[in-house]
């Protein structure tokens, strides 16, 4: 079910949390790849194929299909832009009137067209460029590390409190970690894209994480690329120890931080 503004919030005055971590999928056969290709220009592969088709139809199909994926993919790399110029203003704005910023580093990603055609396979999506836009809220990625778990809250906090981003969806891993550990904030947001001739209205996701997790989950996402997914037991179980002492040493430094502002209050 997806949460939208308006409805009940937590005290920290983001949206409710949707739990629970989503099942590794195996990767779909490239046969199907290719028929997802087909469906986004509404052409049937054996029609193209077949001993009487124009010749000169299926490059005119695929310069279209270049064409409307380079557009497709172009507004989200917009939303992303868009999104980081939010993030930099808020971090060079603390760097320059406070002793320190929230936001330590800022990354992104663009899905790639494979990724794409795999989440359309593994979720069912009808392979259409509107319902994969509404459907797929992840194409665009932002990620923002910082030093604090509460920082992580204000980055999310401020943000959303931008009249022109609208918070579509809030996951909070922080106070609810999935099963293997894995801690972070996900918050899918709305952007507007302005072009040339119209505006987009772009989702892009955000991902909010301390150096801590940010270091686990790197880890974690090395070990099930070098093992395909099949990592070996005993290496679970040292990922699931390092998630609690990745949440332990968040707790400490917490904890430390908020000594040293009491200590500095007059």
């Amino acid at each position: 079910m997806e949460r939208t503004p308006g409805t009940d919030t937590h005290a920290d005055g983001l949206p409710p949390v949707r739990q629970g971590a989503r099942p590794r999928e195996a990767h779909p056969d490239t046969g199907a790849q290719g028929r997802v290709l087909a469906e986004l220009v509404h052409v049937r592969t054996d029609r193209l194929m077949r001993p009487d088709a124009d010749p000169d139809e299926l490059p005119r199909r695929i310069r279209e299909l270049q064409r409307e994926l380079t557009r497709f993919l172009m507004t989200y790399q917009f939303g992303i832009d868009e999104l980081l110029t939010k993030v930099n203003i808020l971090r060079e704005e603390f760097e320059q009137t406070h002793d320190h910023s929230p936001i330590e580093h800022v990354r992104s990603r663009l899905k790639s067209m494979d990724s794409l055609v795999q989440k359309v396979l593994r979720t069912g999506c009808e392979p259409t460029l509107p319902a994969i836009r509404e459907r797929i809220r992840d194409v665009a990625g932002v990620r923002v590390t910082t030093s604090f778990v509460s920082d992580a809250y204000w980055v999310v906090r401020m943000l959303s409190r931008q009249p022109d981003v609208e918070v579509v969806e809030v996951r909070d891993y922080i106070a609810h970690p999935k099963p293997n550990g894995y801690r972070s904030l996900h918050v899918i947001v709305r952007i507007p894209v302005f072009l040339s001739d119209r505006t987009e209205h772009v989702y892009v996701e955000l991902q909010v994480r301390t150096i801590a997790m940010d270091f686990w989950a790197s880890t974690e996402h090395q070990l099930y690329y070098k093992y395909d997914r099949e990592v070996p037991p005993h290496l679970l179980g040292e990922l699931e120890d390092a998630a609690r002492v990745a949440a332990d040493l968040d707790r400490r430094m917490g904890r430390l931080r908020d000594e040293l502002r009491d200590l500095s209050t007059p």
